[in-house]
């Protein structure tokens, strides 16, 4: 085998090793989640999911990608979903988005390690006799010690970003009736955080908020919930709850 080629092959084995080593870290999500309700709300259960957002369709594969994690969330709460406007109970509009990225700069101080004085020193050396007379040389040697001398102001940044979606839910009995919308219950939900990418922070945000959708919270709630927690994968479909 050449010299080339067995380089290339050296080269591929260490590519490879790198790459299995490049994991990607677990986040954990920080929310809000705030909701109000009406007081006849718990007795409305089946429900059409619409996209709230601006010029977006049912057939989008971003919404039905958010969808499918709030039909997770809900039908653990007891909803029930049916695609049928005329026997659901709700119009549920599912909205959501991610602000620019906001980059905030802070100053710290770092330590600089020099040379701070001597602890002691040593001599040696050698006599030379030329009769009654003679010569001495010799050298000494200094200990230095070392610690703090002084800091340095270093210059550091962070990048932040806002994460949101809304459940707006209405009446279709009224709408159907009236052509009037009535606000059943609303919940909002929000995240601030160093992931710019929705998507992979949406799940954990529905888990995080899962168990105060529909309801009146009074206030916001805070929540904080780990990426790879039972209650995200559940959410995504890849374990039971």
């Amino acid at each position: 085998m050449t010299r080339i080629r067995i380089g290339y092959l050296l080269a591929i084995c260490i590519a490879v090793l790198l790459s299995g080593c490049a994991t990607v870290q677990p986040l954990r999500i920080r929310g809000n989640v705030d909701s109000l309700a009406r007081q006849d709300a718990s007795g409305k259960s089946t429900y059409l999911l619409l996209p709230g957002n601006k010029d977006a369709q049912v057939t989008d594969l971003q919404f039905q990608e958010y969808a499918a994690y709030i039909h997770r969330a809900l039908a653990a709460r007891g909803f029930v979903h049916d695609s049928n406007f005329e026997s659901a109970d709700l119009a549920i509009f599912l909205s959501y988005g991610i602000g620019d990225p906001q980059t905030h700069q802070y100053t710290y101080s770092l330590p600089v390690w020099g040379q701070t004085g001597y602890s002691g020193s040593t001599t040696s050396g050698t006599v030379t006799r030329y009769g009654n007379y003679g010569t001495y040389s010799g050298t000494t040697t200094y200990t230095p010690t070392y610690g703090i001398t002084g800091y340095t102001t270093e210059l550091g940044s962070y990048t932040i970003y806002f994460r949101y979606f809304l459940l707006d839910a209405y009446d279709l009995s009224t709408y159907k009736r009236d052509q009037k919308l009535s606000q059943v219950w609303r919940s909002t939900v929000t995240s601030v955080g160093a992931s710019g990418d929705l998507r992979r922070v949406f799940p954990a945000m529905v888990a995080g908020a899962a168990d105060r959708l529909a309801t009146n919270t009074g206030q916001k709630i805070e929540f904080a919930v780990e990426e790879e927690h039972p209650s995200v994968l559940y959410i995504k479909g890849t374990t039971p709850k």
